[in-house]
């Protein structure tokens, strides 16, 4: 994973080479995982392991564009993983002993540039190096493969009725090309969320949100 972007409350934007999940990556030898897919499998939907057992359930849909923000952008990978509902980030070994997150799902867009992503809010994980631990925001982390090109991390998807948002923080969001941010809406038992996304010619790090 590339540098993150951290943004915090009390604080300038600051570069730090280090993320909630790039932490249990480094501890647990958790290996990359975006290519742990079957290519043939692949299509516009997918559903976390364990979404049924949850109990905020979230679908995340959208159309994804390239630059112009109006061509829809066709077989592009959206690799999303998370923390559980407590904000861990659990863990599985392989038969070869590598271990993944446990929570991840892959799409690829259809000719439309559409995807949908069954899923869960996820618990706050702690924000590293804070004493005492206090814990950040809400996220998903997304990386997107344009075929063709280099994979790269896109802006974590947070939560705008997130509490641990302060109104500091969202000002300094509007004012970057931030493109993470999801507002819920209930149907039923299902929270949804709509995300369109427009790519980038420069890539972007993870923005990752911290209240310290």
């Amino acid at each position: 994973m590339k540098t993150l972007l951290a943004l915090t409350c009390f604080a300038c934007i600051v570069n730090v080479n280090t993320s909630f999940a790039q932490d249990v990556i480094a501890k647990n030898d958790t290996h990359s995982p975006l290519y742990d897919y079957s290519e043939r499998h692949l299509n516009h939907m997918d559903t976390i392991p364990g979404f049924n057992e949850q109990d905020s359930k979230l679908k995340i849909s959208g159309t994804i564009y390239y630059n112009d923000g109006v061509t829809p952008a066709k077989d592009v990978i959206v690799y999303v993983y998370q923390p559980n509902a407590d904000g861990d980030f659990k863990t599985h070994k392989t038969t070869s002993g590598k271990k993944y997150i446990e929570h991840r799902a892959w799409v690829k867009t259809n000719a439309d540039g559409e995807y949908t992503i069954y899923t869960f809010i996820p618990g706050a994980p702690y924000v590293p190096l804070t004493y005492p631990r206090k814990r950040g925001m809400k996220q998903i982390l997304p990386v997107i493969k344009v075929p063709g090109k280099p994979e790269y991390d896109f802006d974590a998807f947070i939560f705008d009725d997130d509490p641990a948002i302060s109104d500091r923080c969202r000002k300094k969001l509007e004012r970057m090309d931030y493109q993470g941010m999801l507002t819920l809406r209930k149907e039923g038992d299902l929270y949804v969320a709509e995300k369109n996304i427009v790519l980038k010619d420069q890539h972007p790090a993870h923005t990752v949100v911290a209240s310290l």
